[in-house]
């Protein structure tokens, strides 16, 4: 998982960002047993060469690597950035516009929270589509992104092929954003303890991405269910039908004829 770092992002979330994805399987454990379990998320920093630098807020970042050297990314997630409204800032972050568009051909998921959904938006990701963002920078979208549909009172957004982007509003909605990431990539069972671990509160708009990936398991079939989870993660796999058949155990017919709710 990487975290897009650069002089003008809040260091508080990316380093929240960071602590927030080292606790799935870890600390919960650690909590209640007092014997801290396996992480089950990899976190890291990446930034233009790689070099250190101060934040926004005067705090120094040190990038585990740099937009060059980073390891592919499953999930890219990036934090809020103190840019003027309304203004673009286009030509500012080229290498980063482009390496967030080559993660996302390659089929990462794309997170934002607060302004940071400007880089969705010069990565060229956000034309004519549904988006959300901190509300004092609701004009820098619309006046920058052709067809951009902003949803202002939404904390959370997902939006793209197959909803591998998504976007949360802003202020501490992008606490919402690392749980909804947790819950979809490791388990909602993780994401709960998460926030227990940190005492985090859900926001009734966010919550409601997690609903949906409860209706995505309609089931009690422990077969189905276990097809149902490995679908969500290997959509782009060719034949998926017929992974997922061999998966089960079924014969073909059987698998195709089993209830699925």
């Amino acid at each position: 998982m990487a975290i897009l770092a650069a002089p003008e992002a809040t260091a508080s979330t990316i380093y929240g960002m960071f602590d927030l994805f080292s606790s799935p399987g870890r600390d919960f454990l650690f909590i209640t047993s007092g014997a801290a379990g396996t992480p089950r998320m990899r976190p890291y920093v990446v930034a233009g060469d790689g070099s250190p630098f101060r934040a926004a807020n005067g705090i120094w970042v040190r990038p585990d690597h740099s937009l060059a050297d980073c390891p592919p990314p499953d999930i890219v997630c990036i934090p809020d950035f103190f840019v003027n409204p309304g203004e673009s800032v286009a030509g500012q972050y080229d290498a980063e516009a482009a390496w967030l568009k080559r993660a996302h051909d390659d089929g990462a998921m794309l997170a934002s929270a607060c302004s940071g959904a400007v880089l969705l938006g010069e990565a060229g990701l956000l034309d004519n589509r549904e988006a959300t963002i901190h509300w004092g920078y609701v004009e820098t979208l619309t006046n920058n992104y052709p067809g951009v549909k902003v949803k202002p009172g939404q904390s959370l957004v997902l939006s793209g092929e197959a909803q591998r982007i998504v976007m949360a509003g802003g202020g501490s909605s992008w606490q919402d954003l690392a749980l909804y990431l947790i819950a979809r990539f490791v388990s909602l069972r993780e994401a709960m303890e998460v926030a227990k671990v940190y005492m985090l509160q859900w926001h009734d708009m966010g919550q409601q991405p997690f609903a949906a990936l409860m209706r995505f398991r309609q089931t009690d079939d422990a077969v189905i269910n276990r097809c149902q989870k490995w679908a969500e993660r290997n959509y782009r796999t060719p034949s998926p039908v017929t992974a997922m058949t061999k998966l089960s155990g079924l014969s073909e017919r059987s698998f195709v004829r089993r209830p699925r709710t």
